[in-house]
């Protein structure tokens, strides 16, 4: 019987689906045109092209490298530019308006305020910029007819030392627009564990944290993150594929860490692009996403970084829907895992859920039966004027 399960959304479909993104860096994010504008503004004359284009294709192919480290480069010139409060409001402000227009309705954006202190800002006057712009970026979604929260996630970098202080910020602001923290950076050599002091203050205030962790490195990192420290989240997680043996005749085989992860629905942050570009993964094909989706791990969909990878959300599902075939279906699935995984209130979550996007997807669910409708009476029009 024909329905709307048969049919594979549409791309306009898929940047009208109602999507939300828990693993997105501010500084990775940036639109080409603005960073040359503020270069310009504050003086940066080390960008390596001076066209948006130009810029944007620089940034794609410079992360494209297969490597975690080089990758990571990349952002010495964007945080170069996310110096100044007038920078950060501004940059936070687009990115909300980029994620928008791409149908996001709910988003969990992280930086590290430690890294835009060079020209004096306090980290306190960081958080307070970015959370302006993240308000500012909501009401002009608004005025452009579109719905979006974003909270912030406050990052420490692992390769530093100032991560329990980076959580103790992320505590101050809880209650203002950061909904939890995170640790990010290099993973081999810089094991979450060197941050114990932060996660058992985090989880001393009934505070949420997410770990990079399963990316670059493999199951040491997972186990550390989630049996040592504690992370309510894995962002990315892939790695966890290593615990996972599928047979020649196709059976499955969980190892104790998969079976614990899938078992206690730890959601995994998923990034399909950046992964294929920091080598985690060969092909969208090959991809973690589509085995952990068949056995139903808590895996979510997420950009990483729009600039470096090009992407978007739409850009990512399109990718899945043309490789595994995915459905709208599929689509809420992953959406509904995200939300249920957001760092906010449990009531909010669920509201979002029964409120924005079931309703969402249903909609778009339900308009082939017009397009079906409008064929079908084309054809029996036909039909009757020939028999006529």
């Amino acid at each position: 019987m024909t329905s709307e399960h048969t049919h594979l959304p549409t791309p306009e479909q898929i940047r009208r689906a109602p999507k939300v993104l828990l693993h997105d860096h501010l500084d990775g994010g940036l639109r080409p045109g603005t960073i040359i504008d503020l270069a310009r503004e504050t003086g940066y004359e080390a960008l390596p092209e001076s066209e948006p284009d130009k810029l944007g294709l620089w940034f794609r192919e410079a992360a494209d490298s297969g490597s975690l480290e080089r990758y990571l480069e990349t952002f010495a010139h964007t945080c170069a530019v996310m110096q100044t409060r007038d920078a950060l409001v501004r940059v936070a402000a687009e990115c909300v308006e980029d994620l928008a227009e791409d149908g996001v309705v709910y988003a969990e954006i992280r930086y590290a305020p430690e890294q835009h202190l060079t020209q004096g800002l306090t980290l306190e006057q960081v958080v307070e910029a970015v959370n302006e712009g993240f308000r500012e970026g909501e009401r002009r979604a608004r005025d452009n007819g579109h719905r979006i929260r974003v909270g912030a996630l406050l990052t420490a970098m692992r390769h530093a030392a100032r991560a329990l202080e980076i959580a103790e910020l992320a505590n101050r602001y809880r209650d203002l627009g950061v909904v939890g923290f995170d640790i990010a950076g290099a993973e081999a050599g810089f094991p979450p564990t060197r941050h114990l002091d932060a996660f058992e203050y985090l989880k001393r205030e009934n505070n949420h944290f997410t770990i990079h962790a399963g990316e670059a490195f493999g199951l040491p990192s997972i186990w550390q993150a989630l049996q040592w420290c504690g992370a309510d989240r894995l962002g990315h997680g892939v790695r966890i594929i290593d615990d996972i043996e599928v047979a020649d005749d196709g059976s499955i085989t969980l190892g104790r860490l998969a079976s614990y992860v899938r078992d206690k629905r730890i959601p995994l942050e998923l990034c399909p692009t950046s992964n294929l570009q920091t080598g985690a993964a060969t092909s969208y094909a090959d991809h973690p996403i589509g085995l952990l989706r068949r056995l139903h791990f808590r895996a979510t969909v997420n950009t990483d970084n729009r600039l470096m990878s090009g992407t978007s959300m739409s850009t990512e599902f399109q990718h899945l829907v043309s490789t595994f075939q995915y459905t709208l279906d599929d689509m809420q699935w992953f959406t509904v895992n995200a939300m249920k995984s957001a760092f906010i209130p449990f009531g909010e979550r669920l509201a979002m859920i029964s409120d924005v996007i079931k309703p969402g997807y249903a909609e778009l669910k339900s308009e082939w039966l017009f397009r079906q409708v409008g064929s079908t009476t084309a054809v029996t029009r036909g039909s009757m004027v020939e028999g006529s």
